[in-house]
């Protein structure tokens, strides 16, 4: 796939990735021709899947779907919400690679507005039943219907790939079978655990939303930096056809995160949450590399969990220490 073919939301998830290591059955051939249940006409809202895409949605000229700033910084927002979430977007939106690098600066916002979806559910039980466990698993199972459970496919994907494949090919032809393997099963279970738990402590210390907030809006940061910073480990797919974000769109989103932090939790929490996201992509871009040579749509979507987990401790850190 060249970076300037257009290209659209599809992804390999919900049975559109093709395994290399059986036969597909016939079930999975149906769903791939379906593209999964309660998809949004025309689009599968999924970064992480490494398949070329299928059906490009092209509504724009040459890459451009918007005249004038007002209109692209609403088509980047409905690009954005479209690539990491669920959520349905009315315009019909062009899916080039440069639409969707540029697109990065708003990713942060799309952070901030899924986990103020999120808190509204786990906000309920807790004040219907007083109990901060079962309030951070509805945030939790929130925020994973709002995504489609993206960014854990990308990490389920990586844990099974990095964990069972001999070569470089070998890691990439495992990354890109649907089937799950147990590499990818306790990659989900310790971070589903780890993110339960440092909910938990967020909302029976009160700071509940400041962490949601924070720590999905430098999660979401992660990924265009990891894009920036590692080559495509693959010739085709949406990690290599999103495109090479510009150092504007990064900075912009850069300044967001670091804004928006500032007014919700200070200056002390807001360095600490950029060490810790700049920690995560550090692991995560070694590991990545080490294993496969560059970045993939897994190894973004790895990278937000990761991100997400490291910039939420470090938050619960600095707090439980008293140093912000």
């Amino acid at each position: 796939m060249s970076p300037d073919q257009p290209l659209s939301p599809h992804s390999a998830r919900d049975g559109k990735k093709a395994s290399k290591k059986a036969t597909p059955s016939p079930a999975d051939c149906a769903d791939a021709q379906q593209g999964g249940v309660g998809d949004a006409p025309g689009a599968d809202h999924d970064l992480n899947g490494d398949e070329p895409a299928e059906s490009p949605v092209n509504t724009g000229a040459a890459g451009h779907d918007a005249n004038g700033p007002a209109e692209w910084i609403v088509a980047d927002f409905g690009r954005a919400l479209m690539l990491l979430s669920r959520i349905p977007w009315s315009a019909r939106l062009d899916f080039q690679s440069g639409l969707i690098a540029r697109s990065v600066w708003c990713w942060p916002l799309v952070g901030v507005f899924l986990a103020g979806i999120a808190v509204l559910p786990a906000q309920a039980l807790l004040w219907l039943t007083g109990n901060a466990g079962l309030a951070a698993v509805f945030a939790l199972l929130a925020m994973v219907g709002l995504t489609g459970a993206l960014h854990e496919d990308g990490l389920a994907d990586c844990g099974d790939g990095f964990g069972g494949g001999a070569t470089r090919e070998r890691k990439l032809e495992i990354m890109r079978d649907s089937r799950i393997g147990s590499y990818g099963v306790v990659a989900l279970i310790l971070a589903f655990a780890a993110r339960f738990f440092v909910l938990e402590q967020a909302i029976e210390q009160g700071v509940f939303m400041m962490v949601m907030i924070v720590a999905a809006m430098f999660s979401r940061l992660a990924m265009p930096a990891m894009m920036a910073i590692l080559p495509p480990a693959r010739p085709d797919g949406l990690g290599r056809g999103a495109g090479r974000p510009g150092l504007v769109p990064l900075m912009v989103a850069l300044l967001f995160a670091v804004i928006i932090t500032m007014l919700v939790a200070g200056p002390v929490l807001m360095l600490g949450a950029l060490l810790a996201m700049g920690l995560a992509c550090g692991v995560v871009g070694l590991v990545a590399y080490w294993q496969i040579g560059g970045q993939s749509g897994d190894v973004l979507g790895c990278s937000q969990i990761v991100a997400e987990i490291f910039v939420a401790i470090s938050l619960l850190s600095l707090l439980a220490k008293g140093l912000a």
